[in-house]
């Protein structure tokens, strides 16, 4: 992780790094590592963070910009049932908390905070293991998502090399099989410009 402002932010190694509260122009070295520190960020604190909305390139659908905040951001929808009474709500977490950070990814292959909003409109739980405890079903089937995605997307990498590694095998045989296929039409062509030769040179002895 570093900091644009601040050389002594550099040493992604320093195990100070995650002290830091989160602020503009922060670098990080990937997109996980951005999650990683906001996380442990909101276990200080005492709040659990969510992984929230992306922004993905329109060419080739990489993760562009990502935003990560509270829990409790957003508010619960009621649900009306078939005959449009509303159905007894479940316990929400929701209490439109606007607490977050973006990162966006930077042309130099990095990622950077572009804002932070510091401020939550609740309480903040003391234990960070009692924070840990609070987060819903739903925000536990993101995390193995995004963890069942990304290693799907290294799966897919790697049959992409195989399947670029055997292209470029069959390429090259396709050259040398060209190459012997021309090799014998010259020799073809050769051979008759003798045959005509020599058959030029027994009418001309009769």
């Amino acid at each position: 992780m570093e900091d644009e402002d601040d050389p002594t932010t550099k040493n992604s190694n320093n195990t100070d790094d995650f002290a830091i509260e989160p602020r503009e122009g922060i670098i990080f070295e990937s997109e996980d590592a951005a999650k990683m520190f906001y996380d442990d960020y909101s276990r200080r604190l005492g709040f659990v963070m969510r992984v929230m909305s992306c922004r993905r390139s329109e060419k080739d659908g990489r993760i562009l910009a990502r935003r990560f905040g509270c829990n409790k951001e957003g508010h619960c929808v009621s649900i009306r049932g078939k005959f449009g009474s509303v159905r007894k709500p479940r316990p929400s977490t929701r209490e439109g908390c606007k607490a977050m950070i973006h990162v966006k990814y930077d042309r130099s292959g990095k990622w950077v905070i572009t804002k932070f909003v510091k401020e939550h409109n609740h309480p903040l739980v003391v234990s960070p293991r009692e924070a840990r405890h609070t987060l819903d079903e739903k925000d536990k089937r993101i995390q193995e998502l995004t963890i069942e995605l990304r290693n799907k997307k290294r799966l897919c990498a790697a049959y992409k090399e195989q399947l670029d590694a055997f292209a470029k095998i069959v390429e090259e045989h396709s050259n040398q099989i060209a190459k012997k296929v021309e090799n014998v039409v010259n020799n073809l062509k050769e051979f008759e410009h003798l045959e005509h030769a020599l058959l030029r040179s027994k009418q001309d002895a009769i």
